[in-house]
């Protein structure tokens, strides 16, 4: 039996998907906010199950692992704006420390042997000398999100210490990809694309220039699938290691959607948000050696996948 918290959600309902498809019995445990039920229309048929359940909710949290008493979870769910945990980040901090300490501390009771952990990469490491940044690098998070990612993982080794839980964390790019909202607060490839589809003008913030390491949700489930299996603990990169700025992606995108007969509009630019970094790329050399993963997924061929499924 497999728990995945945040299942419901873009990455987690790929991820669900992969786990049933090699024989996997799988619950998720999602409050719906942000997750869909819909996108697990699929999984629930094939004989998953969901808990409406948010993972603030210690004793809930609780009661699904004793009844299931899994032998690996996967931690997705989490607050991931980073504009959100600016403004509220008492509320960021409640749900991605506190939540992870009640899913570990559920794992610890029941005996989980493996709990793989969602975290972040450009969000946590925040203006690097680096790039692309290795998992060694000084942690100089630009906001409230990549703090509370940090402590999360903390708590993560921590119960590797105390209590001989495995735990792994893995550091994610911008992960995008099927079943992300086009019209979400949260995932700029997503939301560019609903643009071109809509013939909406995409917004900018900032110049355009800053980076990101954009890495497909199916080769972040591929690593979370070698991460299951490995031994290795603390934080992984997972990422394709290379920096794209906004422009260079509208620029992709503008090239797709032209094969297509589709015109992406002009982009609108607006004031930088804060709490964002300005460039952003992970050294993916530890996933690459120890767990035997690499990004698969260019982002052109990604954005077709993307367009495909709208």
């Amino acid at each position: 039996m497999i728990v995945i918290t945040g299942g419901a959600g873009f990455i987690g309902s790929n991820l669900v998907d992969a786990l049933l498809a090699r024989g996997d019995s799988v619950v998720v445990i999602d409050n719906l906010s942000t997750g869909k039920r819909e996108n697990l229309a699929g999984a629930l048929a094939a004989g998953a199950k969901l808990y409406e359940l948010d993972v603030r909710d210690a004793a809930g949290v609780a009661r699904v692992f004793a009844r299931t008493r899994p032998r690996c979870v996967f931690h997705l769910a989490a607050q991931i704006d980073v504009r959100v945990s600016v403004e509220r980040p008492t509320f960021d901090a409640d749900v991605n420390v506190l939540g992870t300490i009640n899913v570990l501390e559920a794992a610890r009771t029941v005996g989980v042997s493996r709990v793989i952990n969602a975290s972040t990469g450009g969000g946590l490491y925040g203006t690097s000398e680096l790039l692309p940044t290795p998992e060694s690098s000084p942690i100089r998070s630009l906001a409230p999100y990549g703090q509370s990612k940090l402590a999360a993982e903390g708590y993560c080794e921590l119960y590797t210490r105390l209590h001989d839980i495995s735990t792994v964390s893995l550091r994610y790019g911008n992960v995008y990809g099927p079943r992300q909202d086009i019209h979400g607060e949260a995932g700029v490839v997503a939301i560019f694309c609903g643009c071109l589809l809509e013939g909406r003008k995409p917004v900018v913030f900032g110049d355009g220039r800053q980076t990101r390491d954009w890495v497909d949700v199916a080769d972040v489930v591929r690593a979370n699938l070698l991460a299951a299996d490995a031994q290795l603990n603390g934080p992984v990169n997972v990422g394709h290691g290379e920096e794209t700025s906004v422009l260079a992606l509208l620029d992709a995108l503008r090239e797709i959607g032209m094969a297509r007969g589709l015109e992406l509009s002009t982009p609108l630019f607006a004031s930088q948000r804060p709490g964002e970094v300005r460039r952003s790329s992970l050294n993916v050399t530890r996933a690459h050696t120890e767990l035997g993963w690499s990004a698969e997924i260019s982002l052109r061929d990604g954005l077709r996948r993307i367009l495909d499924r709208l």
